[in-house]
């Protein structure tokens, strides 16, 4: 029944929205793509040597076909952002199918299948949009990527198959090459200048694609650096001016994780420290600090001097004694320090150590169990005073 029971679990995080429209997104732009590189695959060894110049051969196989191709490459490439839950990659994304939708719409030759799946898509992609809140470097840098690969051959086409109107003419891919560089980064030599109205504006299209297109790649890629970092100074820099009158919970612990829930729910402020390298269940927006815990740099950066207590609460005694010594070198006369023994073995040298508080599970389990053997009754009081013990 467990192992039932963790196949299910296992299959409903395989089956979270952001997979499936990863995945329906991925199918849509194979779908879209298949029947272009097929009539690209069995036309180009038939026409091999019957085209005259690049005027011919994109007139031929039409203005349409690289855009086409173009977007089904982008959709495939942006279903591994959507897996990665980039907010980029599901605004791009929609962006995408419209204009797939557009295409098999109002195309005579369009599919209207691939037109209903992609408005389906971006309808679940508009319900589910809460799923795509992160801000992924590289999900960004695919952005880009995509961004510039996409005004790149856009440029060489419209370059090449208007080459005539250019003086002098564009006739060759590298100055068409060139002639794209120059103006998408809007340098603009002058060396080869539109002759033409229509040339003359499709080098103004180049020239603000351009801009648009660097300015928001930076923004996509840098964004969430500097976001991520601009997050965690402003984080720090709050909860540290929200340390004050709070408790201090330091380990990953079971029972440290369960002082914390319960704290936590009873409105107190809690500050986490956790040593390096050890795993933690706290949740992500826990005022978490990793770092050791018997420093006295990390004790003061999480509040000791103003906290009511502070409860060690680690798995090695040792380590406990070593945070409570840090701890007494950094508390005011009103903090509390309680710590965690783990091994009744260990209670007298926690106590030489002089915390206000002991904590002994051990001590406690033993003595109920001695009394439940021979029959006597604890009182409350009693209780309370095997569970906490005042070292001095």
């Amino acid at each position: 029944m467990k192992a039932l029971f963790k196949k299910i679990i296992s299959l409903r995080t395989l089956f979270q929205p952001y997979r499936l429209l990863g995945v329906l997104t991925l199918v849509l732009g194979c779908m879209f793509l298949k029947p272009l590189l097929l009539h690209l695959y069995h036309f180009i060894p038939q026409a091999r040597g019957t085209f005259t110049g690049w005027k011919d051969l994109i007139s031929t196989f039409g203005l349409l076909t690289l855009p086409q191709v173009v977007l089904g490459i982008a959709l495939v490439l942006m279903s591994i952002g959507l897996f990665l839950r980039a907010r980029v990659a599901w605004s791009f994304t929609l962006i995408l199918l419209i204009a797939v939708a557009l295409f098999n719409f109002l195309l005579h030759d369009g599919r209207h299948h691939i037109g209903y799946l992609s408005l389906i898509d971006g309808f679940f992609l508009l319900w589910f949009w809460r799923e795509f809140s992160q801000s992924s470097l590289a999900a960004g840098t695919l952005f880009a990527l995509i961004s510039f690969a996409s005004l790149l051959t856009y440029a060489l086409s419209g370059s090449l198959y208007l080459g005539d109107e250019f003086h002098p003419a564009i006739n060759e891919l590298s100055t068409a090459l060139y002639f794209s560089t120059v103006s998408m980064s809007t340098v603009g030599f002058g060396d080869i200048v539109p002759a033409t109205a229509a040339a003359r504006l499709f080098t103004v299209s180049i020239i603000i694609l351009g801009i648009t297109v660097f300015a928001t790649s930076i923004s996509a890629i840098v964004g969430p650096v500097i976001g991520g970092n601009l997050k965690r100074m402003i984080k720090g820099r709050i909860s540290h001016a929200m340390r004050k009158n709070h408790m201090i919970v330091i380990g990953a612990t079971p029972l440290a994780l369960s002082v914390y829930t319960g704290l936590t729910e009873q409105g107190e402020t809690v500050t986490v420290i956790v040593p390096p390298g050890v795993n933690h269940e706290y949740p992500a927006d826990a005022d978490l600090i990793v770092d050791d815990p018997s420093s006295d740099k990390t004790l003061r950066e999480a509040g000791a001097d103003k906290a009511r207590y502070i409860l060690v609460l680690r798995n090695d005694d040792s380590d406990n004694a070593f945070i409570v010594l840090a701890a007494k070198e950094v508390v005011s006369g009103d903090t509390k320090i309680l710590a965690l023994v783990n091994s009744d073995k260990n209670l007298s040298k926690i106590k030489r150590v002089q915390p206000d508080i002991v904590f002994s599970l051990q001590t406690l389990a033993s003595e109920l169990l001695l009394r439940k053997l021979s029959g006597e009754k604890m009182e409350a009081g009693n209780l309370m005073d095997l569970l906490f013990q005042e070292s001095h």
